[in-house]
């Protein structure tokens, strides 16, 4: 099955689909270790990992397709992929969804901030036009080539017109052909209550620890009847704080003994990272080479 038809499957199911963040090939591996069904990389883990910089809209679309490509190349699991602006108006949006397919992922979301963008959990936010909105999903639906990729919209106007604004625009999204409603940040359960039942589609939930959004667990906001959960720094939060204290360990001991029980062991990381597996397949490219030339004779020079 295409990882886009499962996508869609996992969306529409009755079950709440949790989607873990990844910032790099490594944590997508680890992902599908942990047995989960998919996963998302948002822009916020994706800038820390890659430029060391906050999301404020300094990487480009070919940055992110080109990351795209490599955690596909990584894990088998369907990628909800992020789109930001869709990095320009219609034409540019159609582009962006033809490079993402390309690079592998199963849905991506386009939201409705003004560019440069910020972190969907900052201040200072402002949203463009309902309209235009509406013309680059227009332009998304029609530039997709597997009519199973997920097309998200994204709407950022509760912080900036409020909850009843948001609400309505999600509603217009819907309506333009958006399969998944996202409406960012709202501020409270009973908020979070009315995103799922004044809006008629899926809706998606975005659990960021420290933003603006209360944290619920996902039996709880699949209760209030959300399709998708994603938690996408959680995991850039983690390594930020471990990485810290390893180097800290360095520094104070002259030496990492002191942080050995908190590591993955050198073979387990090996298996993580498919080691034996390539090397099963190094051995059988050899076996055939060696049959093939003792079959037909003496070696060429």
């Amino acid at each position: 099955m295409r990882r886009t038809s499962r996508f869609r499957q996992l969306v529409e199911a009755p079950e709440i689909l949790l989607l873990p963040g990844a910032h790099d090939a490594l944590a997508a591996r680890l992902i599908e270790q942990a047995g989960f069904s998919a996963l998302t990389c948002g822009g916020y883990s994706a800038t820390a990992s890659l430029l060391g910089y906050p999301d404020v809209a300094q990487l480009g679309m070919s940055e992110m397709a080109e990351l795209y490509a490599r955690l596909a190349d990584a894990t088998a699991l369907p990628i909800f992929a992020d789109a930001d602006t869709g990095y320009g108006n219609a034409s540019n949006v159609a582009r962006t969804v033809r490079a993402y397919e390309r690079a592998g992922i199963a849905g991506l979301f386009i939201e409705d901030q003004v560019f440069p963008k910020r972190c969907g959990h900052m201040d200072g936010k402002q949203v463009i036009a309902a309209r235009d909105m509406v013309a680059k999903l227009k332009a998304a639906v029609d530039a997709r080539v597997d009519g199973d990729l997920v097309i998200c919209a994204r709407t950022d106007a509760r912080a900036v017109h409020g909850l009843d604004a948001a609400i309505e625009r999600a509603q217009l999204y819907q309506e333009a052909g958006a399969d998944l409603l996202f409406v960012e940040a709202p501020l409270t359960v009973e908020e979070l209550r009315r995103v799922c039942s004044e809006i008629p589609g899926p809706c998606l939930a975005n659990n960021v620890e420290g933003g603006k959004t209360p944290l619920l667990p996902s039996k709880t906001l699949e209760d209030m009847g959300f399709a998708a959960v994603t938690f996408p720094v959680a995991a850039t939060h983690a390594v930020a704080a471990v990485l810290g204290e390893l180097y800290r360990t360095i520094r104070r001991d002259g030496g990492s003994a002191g942080f050995a029980g908190k590591l993955v062991g050198f073979e387990a990381l090996h298996r993580l990272l498919g080691l034996p597996a390539l090397r099963e397949a190094e051995a059988a490219c050899d076996e055939f080479a060696d049959t093939l030339i003792e079959r037909s004779g003496p070696e060429p020079e």
